[in-house]
């Protein structure tokens, strides 16, 4: 693995900047050199925890527009969103490249013949660098890794998995709707294949306890897959946790305790794996609590800083 550069003082190998873990935009540096942007789509899937498959509701912290709040033209067609978007990200940086990022819902909750009209047309285009597909480990079958491992050796391919908490009895309060265990064989399935994996962890799920938190940490550093999300819970209007928060609020972590914990996981991880985010995206007027998570440049400057502090650095307790 390339070390770009380190910055005087920092002890993380696998950084270009301040940060001592490693961001998703030092992997793309990396590989493409290049500012690279994900544009998010919309493809118009349910989840099986919403269709009664499963269950009706879908996950209890879920949004109803299924985690995809900040697509642009959600209900155009798929080609139209990916153009609106991509200009949206070029008119920021105005060389970037593009990763067409299927978020919202679970989507591969289809047979694999419409999966394959839905996505080809992606793996085709020339001004797509890479694909990443947002889905639940019970959706993702071997057919669909065989396709997704032959396209991968052609594009950059990633798969995002939602397991949030390796505590069932967590999400089973919370109708995730499956397993833990489900979500570790496919990425044990997907790891001979040149896909890469991503895994969403939630801090501050209602009756977790950081010990709980930490052992989820520890459990991803265990299983290795190639990056994770860490997010803090975002209590959102219309949701189930909503109307649950509503009428019995439950305690939420501090902006504080949220940046100690989060310190603390990424000692436990592995120095390669990638941190694609340490805070999450919510609508301000959909936002319940906690409030201060819409300050995302102020918690991810608190991070660095306490890690400083420390002289700490993702990995430092990691143990093989």
């Amino acid at each position: 693995m390339k070390k770009a550069n380190q910055v005087k003082d920092n002890p993380f190998p696998y950084s270009h900047t301040n940060k001592r873990y490693y961001t998703i935009d030092h992997y793309f540096q990396n590989k493409y050199h290049a500012k690279t942007a994900k544009v998010p789509l919309h493809a118009g899937f349910t989840c099986p925890n919403r269709d009664g498959t499963k269950g009706i509701g879908g996950c209890a912290f879920c949004s109803e527009l299924g985690s995809g709040d900040t697509i642009l033209a959600f209900h155009d067609t798929l080609q139209q969103q990916y153009e609106l978007g991509l200009a949206r990200m070029r008119s920021k940086w105005p060389d970037c490249i593009a990763i067409a990022y299927f978020q919202s819902f679970t989507n591969t909750y289809a047979p694999l013949d419409t999966l394959k009209k839905l996505y080809d047309p992606f793996f085709e285009r020339s001004d797509v660098a890479g694909i990443c597909i947002a889905t639940r480990a019970d959706c993702l079958d071997d057919e669909m890794i065989t396709y997704f491992a032959e396209k991968a050796q052609h594009k950059e391919v990633w798969i995002e998995l939602g397991l949030q908490s390796i505590h069932d009895h967590t999400m089973d309060r919370l109708n995730r709707g499956h397993s833990s265990q489900i979500v570790f064989d496919v990425i044990e399935k997907l790891k001979p294949t040149p896909v890469k994996t991503c895994v969403h962890l939630i801090n501050s799920l209602p009756g977790e306890t950081e010990e709980m938190m930490l052992e989820t940490a520890q459990k991803m550093a265990e299983i290795h897959p190639d990056a994770i999300k860490i997010h803090m819970l975002h209590v959102i209007q219309n949701s189930a946790l909503g109307r649950l928060y509503n009428s019995h609020p439950f305690p939420l972590m501090s902006e504080k305790e949220y940046v100690d914990l989060v310190v603390k996981q990424l000692e436990l991880l592995p120095q390669d794996m990638i941190i694609e985010r340490l805070t999450g995206d919510a609508l301000k007027e959909e936002l319940m609590a906690p409030a201060w998570t819409l300050k995302k440049t102020i918690v991810l400057n608190d991070i660095d800083k306490r890690m400083v502090e420390l002289d700490t650095y993702q990995g430092k307790y990691y143990k093989a």
